[in-house]
């Protein structure tokens, strides 16, 4: 196995989404009107909280259509949980690194892991096409926690999009759903949603192992010497 490096670089977090400078105004705004019982905690709390309700309206949505407003709904909060509780820590200079990077980016990825989930237990996505998206999603995780411990850079943000715009392309695609229905197959017995969703999975994919090379470059320029 090869070694890790014995000195960890400052971590620099690095977000050039779309909507990154509304929505940090939004979130600066809201955490100035933050009452002082609603903690980061709680925050990260609510966010799983929304997470399930994602995932339990894409399975209801076997029922019929009108649940995926539960899923709506569970997008919003969320995004709330999600995007203010770190947001809150440095707002009130209570951060705590070790223990912010480690629950945040766990529950991130639990969060994840039921979203798509849903969506695969949904009549509108396959299993095994909401699997290839989640691997794409693991993979670029993957690849931004290395970035962050090789070159101290943690990137929230790819292609100009982040989890914001991620959150919204997704509530546009279960209006879709609600709207079309789950008996639209556009080849075979695939649906155009099947094609939507396989398609993020191939684009994620292939661009983890685009900025693998490139990260690798870097590391090569910088002259690091072999194990």
């Amino acid at each position: 196995m090869a070694s890790l490096p014995s000195d960890a670089p400052k971590l620099t977090r690095i977000q050039e989404n779309w909507l990154a400078v509304r929505e940090r105004r939004i979130l600066n705004w809201l955490c100035a009107r933050m009452p002082a019982s609603v903690t980061p905690d709680r925050l990260t709390a609510l966010g799983m909280v929304g997470a399930v309700m994602v995932f339990a309206g894409y399975l209801a949505s076997n029922l019929g259509s009108t649940w995926l407003l539960l899923s709506l709904a569970g997008y919003v909060i969320q995004w709330f949980g999600d995007s203010m509780d770190g947001s809150l820590a440095r707002f009130r200079r209570i951060e705590r690194p070790s223990y912010g990077y480690f629950i945040d980016h766990s529950c991130d990825g639990l969060a994840n892991l039921l979203i798509v989930g849903g969506i695969g237990l949904s009549p509108f996505v396959t299993m095994d096409v909401a699997m290839v998206a989640l691997a794409g999603y693991f993979l670029m995780s993957m690849h931004a926690f290395l970035s962050a411990r090789v070159i101290g850079e943690l990137r929230l943000s790819y292609l100009a999009a982040g989890p914001t715009e991620l959150r919204l392309f997704l509530m546009g695609l279960t209006v879709a759903m609600m709207v079309v229905g789950p008996d639209r197959d556009v080849i075979g017995r695939i649906s155009g949603f099947d094609l939507i969703v396989g398609a993020i999975g191939a684009i994620l994919i292939v661009l983890f192992v685009v900025q693998t090379l490139s990260v690798s470059r870097l590391l090569l320029a910088r002259g690091e010497k072999k194990d």
